[in-house]
């Protein structure tokens, strides 16, 4: 006996006029059905409470770690160049599917335009192969910081910085670039529903009528070329730096280093797992709960957005550092003499800072 289609399986998670008028034979449709989270529907409100706050974290966040290397020149280096593009990729994937899911949660508006549907797709993957390789990079600064402290000005020079920031753009753009052509040009299996709160690949390829084989191969390859490779140059960075950090001399050192790079490793974890686990269940995982599937989807999005910023920047001295001397020195300018010859003169500003 030949097996439901995967597609087919939801018709009972609608409302009747649209499971019925969105399950005729077709091959390309106008719009897609979101279902947001299959099996808790009645919970969507609920839900919609932590993962609004979710989002409202990750837009002050990455918003203030751009704002705050923005103004501040002794920030301009590196570590912080690396932590702004992973502010933008962070604000990027979380704006490109909080605001549908949203409103999928309060006003049960679960269309989205064919084009719609594919462009929210190619910014997910996009970015989020993006944020996988800015991992690496940053994983590479503190390699090279910890373990080369001497040479670390001379490696990752700018002209380094923003050579391995294009490739980690191009990346992620030119790999994940096939997936909206590929997608449009699927015949469709006699429904537009996606078991999803947005739109994403694999999804998508379920509802494909056509052979699939090359479009899991390409799958495979961009997944072994991204997380794969990142994965590895990951482990070997902290790897080498976690030798470093067991070198040091004092207890207290090490476990400062460690606690960082714990932290660290923490946020990378919570990337990567998520991820691994819903691609996993996509290809494996048939009798995995199509809820806790969906759920662990959006945490692998969302969670890291939020926290980001708390890892990499309030939790950094120097971001901190300057963010209290922004929000402290912005309320009490006066114009004494002294602090005219400190706005006129940026080498006493900066003496004057060291100092304080």
């Amino acid at each position: 006996m030949a097996e439901t289609p995967f597609c087919l399986r939801f018709g009972h998670l609608l409302p009747y006029s649209m499971s019925d008028s969105n399950t005729s034979n077709f091959t390309s449709p106008s719009t897609f059905i979101l279902l947001g989270i299959p099996g808790l529907e009645a919970a969507h409100v609920w839900i919609s409470i932590p993962f609004c706050a979710m989002y409202i974290l990750a837009i002050l966040g990455n918003s203030t770690i751009l704002f705050t290397v923005k103004r501040e020149r002794s920030l301009h280096v590196p570590m912080y160049y690396f932590l702004s593009m992973l502010a933008v990729t962070d604000l990027v994937v979380s704006t490109s599917i909080l605001p549908k899911t949203l409103s999928i949660f309060w006003f049960n508006s679960r269309e989205i335009d064919f084009s719609a549907c594919l462009t929210q797709m190619y910014f997910i993957h996009c970015f989020s192969a993006m944020e996988s390789g800015i991992y690496v990079a940053m994983g590479l600064d503190r390699y090279v910081a910890i373990c080369h402290p001497l040479r670390h000005s001379t490696i990752l020079t700018n002209p380094v910085v923003a050579k391995i920031g294009l490739a980690v753009v191009l990346r992620g753009a030119m790999l994940t670039l096939p997936f909206p052509f590929i997608a449009r040009r699927w015949p469709y299996c006699r429904t537009n529903i996606i078991a999803q709160s947005y739109c994403e690949y694999m999804a998508m390829v379920k509802l494909d009528c056509a052979d699939i084989h090359i479009s899991s191969s390409y799958s495979l390859f961009v997944v072994l070329s991204v997380i794969g490779l990142d994965v590895f140059f990951i482990t070997v960075s902290y790897t080498q730096i976690l030798r470093a950090i067991f070198s040091l001399s004092t207890k207290d050192a090490r476990l400062k280093a460690f606690g960082t790079c714990g932290s660290h490793l923490f946020v990378i974890l919570a990337f990567y797992i998520p991820g691994l686990f819903s691609l996993l269940t996509y290809q494996f995982g048939h009798d995995v709960p199509l809820h806790f599937h969906v759920l662990s989807a959006n945490m692998y999005l969302l969670v890291p957005p939020m926290l980001n910023p708390v890892i990499y920047g309030v939790r950094s001295k120097e971001i901190r550092g300057r963010l209290l001397h922004l929000f402290t020195h912005k309320g009490t300018k006066t114009f004494s003499p002294g602090a005219l010859a400190l706005r006129l003169h940026p080498h006493l500003q900066r003496r004057h800072f060291r100092l304080s």
